[in-house]
């Protein structure tokens, strides 16, 4: 599972727009805010939009790592 935090972090070190992670996701832009603006996860998020935008960040070279409860974060996946 992302949290906003993680999500905001993967488009910060992939200097992505909040508009291109949409367009890169599949998702709208809409979607996207929403889902930043929650610390944790977003009560109302269906478990397929978190998939498709955690593939979308993955598919550029983000790794996420720890969980939303344990010191969750991202960082450029090692070769």
């Amino acid at each position: 599972m992302l949290i906003g935090r993680q999500i905001r972090a993967a488009r910060g070190i992939l200097g992505w727009s909040a508009r291109e992670t949409a367009e890169r996701s599949g998702l709208s832009l809409p979607t996207i805010q929403r889902l930043e603006k929650y610390e944790g996860i977003s009560p109302t998020v269906q478990e397929r939009t978190l998939n498709d935008l955690k593939r979308a960040f993955e598919m550029a070279g983000v790794e996420f790592i720890g969980t939303p409860e344990d010191r969750p974060g991202v960082r450029f996946k090692v070769p």
